[in-house]
């Protein structure tokens, strides 16, 4: 009987451990999702900046991993790039040469997209079959896959938008893909974060809350900014801290309706981040003195305080990417910059929430 008993009373301890291995091992997994994620979007920002993502003319998810192979399949592609308006419009007389580096950027780009798919949904598989993902991960990471598919449709909508009148993406469609590549991520980090111990466990309300809405401040100010690189706004009034010599420019809403400004008058768009940069800035220097004055010492301040810091160093990058007229490698330092701010805060706000709940002692209370 003895023995009986004490076979029961380890068997919740048994269950646990093996609760938070299976967590460990899914938690690096999406670790490992997340520097691919990373990596993808750095290369889609140098894609971007470089020009490069009309280079490819056709959406052949399956077929389009493979490269061109000789001069003559070289030549196709390039004959394909010829026939559309930027290359008439910016980029008229350019060398193969030149278009195969052009080319290599986007398809680099795609080629990671691709593997980041392989990258969740084998291991997915994996896990699912095995018995170690808890019940409520499994629609968290259907989901994750399911958006970066669409992922892979809106890439081709946007893509598509510059091939027959315009000679770069609209705008509103590269906001829509930067977007949704945000939200997959942000979404990856909550998830991996929320299988994480926590030991100081969850912060006070008045923190949760405003680290929840500096995560959403992040991803306005990521949206505004992926207006600005789709009108070009960072090339254009290139003064800091005057903008046009005024602190608040003349004309800011010259077009009709007055809302479209904000869309597509380049003036209006680009002080329109710089005031959501100074207003992330404020509110991330007010959540860390109120985090510290409220919850001093924990591991909830500390992050507060880092928060802010790296919100101050991509702001001192913003400026350094205006000044340079959105030159490659300031622009680029910036955009992968906010992704890295983007993972924190959203890496801050599930820790002040806490862990998920562990199902074992879920099962075991009834």
């Amino acid at each position: 009987m003895a023995g009986h008993a004490a076979s029961n009373a380890s068997t919740p301890i048994l269950a646990m451990d093996r609760e938070q291995h299976n967590r460990r091992l899914v938690r690096w997994w999406l670790y490992v999702v997340l520097l691919v994620l990373f990596a993808l979007f750095v290369v889609g920002g140098a894609t971007r900046l470089t020009g490069s993502g009309l280079s490819i003319t056709e959406w052949k998810p399956i077929h389009g991993v493979i490269p061109p192979m000789n001069e003559a399949e070289w030549l196709e592609e390039f004959d394909k790039y010829r026939a559309i308006p930027q290359y008439e419009q910016v980029n008229k007389g350019m060398s193969l040469g030149e278009f195969q580096v052009i080319f290599w950027w986007e398809w680099a780009h795609r080629i990671l997209a691709r593997g980041v798919g392989i990258l969740v949904a084998v291991p997915l598989v994996f896990f699912w079959v095995s018995g170690r993902l808890e019940q409520h991960l499994k629609p968290k990471l259907v989901g994750l896959l399911a958006l970066g598919g669409f992922q892979g449709f809106i890439g081709w909508w946007m893509v598509s938008s510059g091939l027959s009148e315009r000679a770069y993406v609209s705008q509103y469609r590269l906001m829509t893909h930067l977007m949704l590549a945000c939200l997959i991520f942000t979404a990856t980090m909550l998830i991996a974060r929320g299988l994480a111990p926590h030991s100081a466990g969850p912060a006070k309300d008045r923190t949760r809350s405003f680290a929840g809405w500096l995560l959403v401040l992040v991803l306005i100010q990521i949206a505004l900014g992926a207006l600005v690189a789709g009108l070009h706004a960072g090339m254009t009034f290139t003064t800091w801290p005057l903008m046009d010599g005024k602190l608040w420019p003349d004309q800011l809403l010259l077009m009709n309706p007055w809302w479209i400004n904000f869309f597509e008058n380049v003036k209006t768009v680009q002080f329109t981040h710089r005031m959501g940069g100074y207003v992330l800035f404020l509110a991330a220097l007010w959540h860390a003195i109120a985090t510290w004055r409220t919850e001093p010492g924990t591991p909830h301040a500390r992050r507060a305080l880092v928060l802010f810091l790296m919100v101050f160093v991509q702001a001192a990058l913003g400026v350094v990417t205006l000044v340079t007229a959105a030159s490659l490698h300031p622009a680029l330092t910036h955009h992968a910059f906010a992704i890295i701010v983007l993972g924190f805060a959203a890496a801050h706000w599930r820790a002040a929430k806490g862990s998920y709940p562990s199902e074992t002692v879920v099962i075991n209370d009834r």
